[in-house]
């Protein structure tokens, strides 16, 4: 006897609630932005999305865009909930119309679909979710801190995660949504390097957590060949082209250097033959050598929290880093391994940057009478104040004018390959040190103190013809011209090149005591430094 028509609607139902890809294929329909309504015909790349959404809990998809999965992901939400009963299923979008749009496609699949497949009743029906009545549900909201934390999940959905904001903090929440056994599908295109996606992704792909990795590069759509990308990418930019079509992680974000040289540094990358100092972390790579020079530069933090003392040792003759530190030490304690990384280097000149905690550090450095200080004249404030024509501010003093000086010749120099690091600590944090607002920065949560270090170094050398081998011959003539001593009565602008060649200890060929305008005073029974800053 032939089975009915009841009886082959209940086969097909299932049918369908067994193989997703079967329902999707001969019962949903989808709004084509220019065929409009038409049947989810599906390619050999979503059916493999498919199954792997159903095999494994976590799954983490970089895409191309315009693949049609957030299609999908709709499609797939639909035959959860209407096919198994209490489920819930929670959408996180970038924003409120992309959370709206998202239950639109939801809703012209439930409105295509016959009747006798759609059991379950529509009990609620609004612009954010929909709820059935076998007590699932299917709801999209914009991204907040905490989004659906007070939920327990079946499924979790997050739709261009790379661009969700604090997503970091999103996903820290929503995790414990899902401790039941509820699944979750991270969806996007990348945004640069560094964020929790990125993070997120290439774990998985290294299968160092619990998520499957997916990569859907522009190519696995049938319909696009070389012609379709030519004409496509003829009017993006680089870092568009990066982001929309190759999946490309480093060159998708706006970094500070472009990917070429950030790729050049990694490749420059190897370990260091001897570690040393607080938390082992000086990395040496390379010993000093007797007749070279070095110049060291160091950004100083209060030594706990979240930011790092750093500092780089630069061979000038070689122009290339050849030790460096990053750690948290208080300033007292940040000096000593300082100055001993100085007297290694053959009494190299040291420039720390003096704001804030450096002050605390150069105290420290005079007190234990480390002499090779890099210092520029102040005029003007200080000689009418005091009398002093010659009164000076050691170290570095970074503010906005001289933090884009050295930012930008810190760029000049590594994009023309004119110095070697093999530090894979810098290498990460120029991963994540982008352009945010105009300004260069680190990446939310990340650092880039050895970035700022290593520029000071590098303007340093780099602008100063006495501290580069081409310039020593030079520097060496000058300095004998111009007789010079610690009383030079100079009248050259602040940290300009004939103030260089008057300062006593620019002179790397001898190490000179710190005159007693440079040392520390005893006022009210306090040492009294302020007069070197600004």
């Amino acid at each position: 006897m032939p089975p009915t028509s009841k009886q082959r609607q209940i086969k097909e139902i299932v049918k369908c609630g067994k193989e997703p890809v079967h329902f999707f294929n001969r019962y949903v329909k989808i709004q084509h932005p220019t065929r409009g309504l038409i049947p989810f015909k599906t390619y050999d790349f979503q059916d493999g999305c498919t199954e792997a959404f159903n095999n494994n809990r976590f799954n983490v998809v970089l895409k191309s865009r315009q693949l049609g999965l957030s299609t999908l992901a709709a499609a797939y939400a639909v035959w959860l909930a209407v096919f198994y009963k209490d489920k819930s299923v929670l959408v996180i979008a970038t924003k409120l119309a992309v959370a709206i749009n998202f239950i639109r496609k939801v809703k012209i699949v439930l409105n295509n679909m016959p009747k006798w497949l759609l059991l379950p009743k529509l009990v609620e029906n609004n612009k954010q979710s929909v709820l059935f009545s076998n007590g699932s549900q299917i709801k999209a909201i914009p991204t907040s801190e905490d989004a659906g934390r007070s939920e327990a999940l079946s499924l979790l959905i997050v739709d261009e995660a790379a661009f969700v904001r604090n997503f970091d903090e999103v996903w820290q929440g929503l995790y414990s949504t899902l401790s039941t056994g509820g699944r979750a599908i991270i969806l996007s295109t990348p945004h640069g390097v560094g964020n929790m996606y990125h993070k997120l992704y290439i774990d998985a792909e290294a299968g160092l957590n619990e998520f499957n990795s997916i990569k859907l590069m522009w190519d696995v759509h049938p319909d696009r060949d070389d012609e379709w990308f030519e004409n496509e990418s003829k009017n993006m930019t680089k870092v568009q082209i990066a982001q929309e079509l190759m999946c490309d992680f480093a060159a998708s974000g706006n970094t500070f250097l472009q990917t070429d040289d950030i790729d050049y540094l990694r490749q420059s990358i190897k370990p260091p033959i001897e570690r040393w100092g607080p938390q082992a972390g000086v990395w040496l790579w390379k010993y000093p050598i007797n007749d070279h020079k070095y110049v060291i530069s160091a950004d100083v933090s209060r030594g706990d929290a979240f930011d790092y003392s750093t500092f780089h040792v630069i061979d000038t003759a070689e122009s290339e880093v050849v030790c460096e530190f990053k750690g948290k030490s208080p300033p007292d304690e940040f000096a000593v391994v300082l100055a001993e990384a100085g007297r290694k280097y053959l009494n190299a000149l040291i420039c720390p940057e003096n704001n804030s905690y450096g002050y605390a550090l150069i105290m420290k450095l005079a007190e234990m009478k480390y002499e090779n200080l890099y210092y520029e004249n102040e005029k003007d404030r200080y000689s009418a104040a005091y009398g002093n024509t010659n009164i000076s501010k050691i170290g570095f003093q970074t503010n906005a004018k001289t933090r884009n000086q050295i930012l930008t010749k810190f760029e000049e120099v590594l994009r023309r390959k004119q110095l070697m690091s093999y530090s894979s600590r810098l290498y990460d944090e120029l991963k994540t040190f982008v352009w945010k607002n105009g300004k260069a920065q680190a990446q939310k949560g990340k650092n880039d103190d050895l970035v700022m270090s290593l520029a000071i170094g590098v303007w340093l050398y780099d602008t100063n013809p006495i501290l580069t081998q081409q310039g020593q011959k030079l520097s060496a003539a000058m300095l004998e011209a111009f007789a010079v001593n610690s009383n030079s009565k100079d009248k050259g602008n602040n940290g300009d090149f004939v103030n260089a060649m008057s300062n006593p200890l620019y002179d790397m060929s001898r190490p000179l005591q710190l005159s007693e305008d440079l040392m520390p005073k005893q006022h009210d029974g306090q040492q009294d430094f302020w007069w070197l800053f600004k």
